[in-house]
């Protein structure tokens, strides 16, 4: 009989997740670490690190770590993991995760908000990514997600500056995804909705400040626009991210995946 079995065991797999002290990206720690990896988990806050750090699961004996680094200072980022990777195995997962752009309406948008989001996420993504590609190269391993938007497929109001950066970084996700996928490599994107975490409150907070409506009414609203009739919850986008990084999905590569409870009104 054929073996029907879907092979999520990511053990003996070494994974980076970046933006891991809170919400999404802590929550794909703790789904990865459950699921066998060694997890590096990496963000600025060390004791936010430190406590998320704390969090994971090491029921198959890993040795879970933390790097601290700022996607924000190219510079620093380089040098941070040219320090961090001497002597170190091979890393075959890498999550790229990072919070996204100050709200507001693109024309109003200074050119230096456009540069400084630029940098933090599609070079900051870069450098991690050329720091662990020829390692996953040689395992024949790799899986690269992304944590991006919704709105790569349908722009946001009200979020200019995140709009234009996320769709920069799909397009480059989309162009690597060809070149890396001879190695073994799959180059994803999962496009979380609307999620409870820390930054859906900044922006219930912001908008309620411009429109003049309660916080409560703004969260009613958006929840409105959401099929499923509530926000998510990061463990769930962290599943999508954690099916993608298994070996089960070897055969998908370059795809844009929404999770956000059918609010996206694009195929």
């Amino acid at each position: 009989m054929t073996n029907t079995a879907i092979d999520m065991d990511l053990s003996g797999k070494r994974a980076l997740v970046c933006g891991a002290s809170k919400g999404i990206g802590r929550a794909t720690a703790q789904a990865l670490a459950a699921l066998g990896a060694t997890v590096t988990i990496a963000a600025r806050n060390e004791e936010n690190l430190q406590s998320a750090l704390a969090t994971l699961d090491a029921e198959h004996e890993q040795q879970h770590g933390y790097l601290v680094t700022d996607f924000s200072d190219p510079a620093a980022l380089s040098a941070a993991l040219e320090e961090h990777m001497k002597g170190r195995a091979h890393y075959h997962i890498l999550v790229n995760n990072s919070g996204g752009p100050a709200a507001g309406q693109a024309i109003l948008a200074a050119p230096d908000d456009y540069l400084k989001a630029f940098t933090q996420h599609l070079i900051g993504n870069q450098i991690v990514t050329r720091a662990l590609a020829d390692g996953m190269k040689a395992e024949g391993y790799g899986r690269i997600v992304n944590v991006i938007s919704t709105s790569v497929k349908q722009p946001i109001k009200g979020l200019g500056v995140s709009n234009t950066i996320r769709g920069a970084v799909a397009s480059w996700s989309k162009t690597l995804a060809g070149e890396l996928g001879p190695y073994g490599i799959t180059v994803n994107n999962v496009l979380p909705g609307a999620t409870d975490t820390d930054r859906m409150t900044e922006i219930i907070a912001g908008k309620a400040v411009r429109t003049g409506q309660t916080q409560e009414e703004v969260r009613d609203a958006e929840i409105a626009k959401i099929p499923a009739g509530r926000f998510a919850q990061p463990e769930e986008t962290a599943a999508a991210i954690a099916f993608l990084c298994s070996p089960a999905a070897a055969y998908i590569n370059g795809v844009n995946l929404p999770v956000d409870g059918g609010r996206t009104g694009s195929l």
